[in-house]
């Protein structure tokens, strides 16, 4: 029964990730959206010092873009559902995940310069042309793509659990999967996993957080641009992904924390416990990602 209670706390903790990720704390939601507020209004501010050549202007504007960044990781979004709930569910490092953050926050700054630069200078877009498509094309399709990848967790989770009636009964495995009465690994060992499918896994989940840009950064690239000063757009909205990067960074060191706890305490029953929290992060993060998806639509 206790191990079933740690199980329990552990898909709850990640049930409490999920509703974060979908701002489901009205305060919270508030004050992120606020600070996006207060902090794109002092970016315009800074635009104009920076345009008239004030001293200090362009260390002040990555400041600002800086804070936008954490302010908008801070409230409803998708990034730091999706590497939650992966970093949760599988057994990968705590370096590597946190590279997979860093990397989808500064992925989705390079999306938001291709998308400005190439409807500006290729399609000859709008303002309103480009931020309509980020919303109605490229938000629902990030997060359909998040959803599928949610639903590959719960699948590995379910072939996982699958797997444990064709193999010696859990109660007679030892610590790391290996058998009480033949001595062999009859479960993949974990290490062996978390390199499995690597690059892969880093690959999908990076692209699935960049296909949408911020739309705060479009603003700031085509502000910039049209001011003349379009590589200060640039820069600023790399400090945006910083700022963004700082959030999903936390996030990736808490849903690791999270996993090597539950398999700490459980860890005679590591080969039930991983397939578990596959299925259940798996599940939060397909049905978080599918509303997110219903939104949008």
């Amino acid at each position: 029964m206790h191990r079933a209670v740690l199980t329990g706390l552990a898909v709850a903790a990640l049930g409490v990730l999920a509703l974060w990720a979908l701002g489901a704390g009205d305060g919270l939601g508030r004050w992120a959206a606020e600070g996006q507020r207060v902090f794109q209004n002092a970016m315009a501010d800074g635009i104009r010092a920076l345009r008239a050549g004030e001293s200090g202007a362009l260390a002040a504007l990555m400041g600002l873009c800086f804070a936008y960044g954490f302010f908008h990781a801070v409230g409803p979004g998708h990034g730091k559902l999706l590497i939650g709930g992966y970093g949760a569910a599988r057994p990968v490092g705590i370096a590597r995940l946190s590279a997979i953050a860093l990397m989808a926050s500064l992925g989705q700054a390079l999306s938001a310069v291709l998308l400005v630069y190439a409807g500006i200078t290729a399609l000859g877009w709008t303002r309103r042309h480009m931020v309509g498509v980020t919303e109605t094309v490229m938000a629902p399709l990030s997060y359909g793509v998040i959803a599928l990848l949610g639903l590959w967790l719960v699948l590995r989770g379910l072939r996982g659990l699958w797997r444990l009636r064709d193999t010696a009964p859990v109660a007679a495995l030892a610590d790391g999967g290996v058998c009480a009465d033949c001595g062999h690994a009859h479960m993949p060992d974990p290490d062996a996993l978390a390199q499995a499918g690597g690059l892969r896994d880093a690959v999908l989940l990076v692209g699935a957080v960049a296909i949408r840009p911020c739309t705060g950064a479009l603003l700031l690239l085509i502000l910039t641009w049209q001011m003349g000063i379009a590589a200060a757009g640039i820069a600023g909205t790399f400090a945006m992904g910083l700022g963004t990067a700082s959030v999903t960074l936390a996030v990736a060191g808490l849903a690791v924390g999270l996993r090597e706890g539950s398999l700490a305490a459980l860890a005679a029953r590591r080969s039930l416990v991983m397939p578990v929290l596959e299925l259940g992060a798996g599940a939060l993060v397909a049905l978080a990602a599918g509303q997110l998806v219903l939104r949008a639509l």
